[in-house]
């Protein structure tokens, strides 16, 4: 398998009202059979039914509860910009779960959730390089290379 992820399907209670949210956050996306497509970078983000992703997944829909295990992250090129997209979120309907602050690890960053509950970091840390499309460039943490199976 490469070492790449094509498409983030988001599983939203009401396509509409977060077709809505993200398009107020300045994201176009394409509404295609009910599944809405936004190309982002090098990968898309995708709004459908939460029940229709279940099942298309072969899982029970279960109506979530607390944390899901996922957090997305966008990364900005200054603090202001973390402010500023936290601030649009808010006025869009999303929720400000963690303010901007300087955290833990030592660069500025502040949490929201969109109407369905998925949680997004807005980040500024200049060690994670952002080229001009707005692509993010790790960098290089002293890899060793692809870990072997020790088995």
């Amino acid at each position: 398998m490469e070492q790449r992820i094509s498409l983030v399907t988001l599983g939203v209670a009401d396509l509409a009202r977060a077709k809505r949210f993200y398009a107020a956050l300045g994201w176009r996306g394409t509404e295609v059979e009910e599944t809405v497509f936004h190309q982002a970078g090098g990968l898309a983000l995708v709004l459908w039914d939460r029940g229709k992703l279940a099942a298309d997944c072969g899982l029970p829909d279960a109506p979530p509860a607390g944390f899901g295990g996922i957090a997305l992250a966008h990364n900005v090129r200054a603090d202001a910009e973390v402010d500023a997209v936290l601030a649009a979120a808010a006025a869009a309907g999303g929720t400000v779960i963690r303010p901007a602050a300087v955290n833990a690890i030592g660069f500025y960053s502040g949490v929201f959730t969109d109407p369905d509950g998925h949680a997004w970091e807005i980040a500024h840390n200049p060690g994670f390089t952002l080229t001009e499309d707005g692509s993010l460039v790790l960098p290089d943490f002293g890899d060793p290379g692809p870990v072997r199976d020790a088995r």
